[in-house]
């Protein structure tokens, strides 16, 4: 049961092309936004679309794979698991991120 404690799975289209960054050591990190969108009928009986936006993260070689392979409104399948992390600003405001880090990719 360990293994579904923190488990995310989507299939979304990718919003923008990534963002590659290279670090030290040969490291790659990769960013990129993935929506999901979910159809359902409201009381009315009329069809509505619900668009969420998620920040996408890979490092290594899923990373390599985004760099290669992803372009602006192409359709993946992941797997991974969500963090939450904060930061403070350039006005020295505190801002919270949620992010789903990339264990397991799939190009549709």
């Amino acid at each position: 049961m360990n293994s579904i404690r923190n488990n995310v799975r989507l299939i979304g289209n990718v919003g923008q092309d990534p963002e590659i960054k290279n670090l030290e050591n040969d490291r790659k990190l990769a960013t990129v936004t993935l929506a999901t969108t979910d159809t359902y009928r409201n009381d009315k009986g009329e069809k509505v679309e619900d668009t969420q936006w998620h920040r996408i993260v890979a490092w290594g070689k899923q990373a390599e794979l985004i760099e290669k392979y992803v372009t602006k409104g192409k359709e993946l399948a992941l797997e991974g698991r969500l963090i939450h992390r904060s930061y403070d600003d350039k006005n020295n405001e505190k801002k919270y991120i949620t992010e789903v880090v990339v264990n397991e990719l799939l190009f549709i």
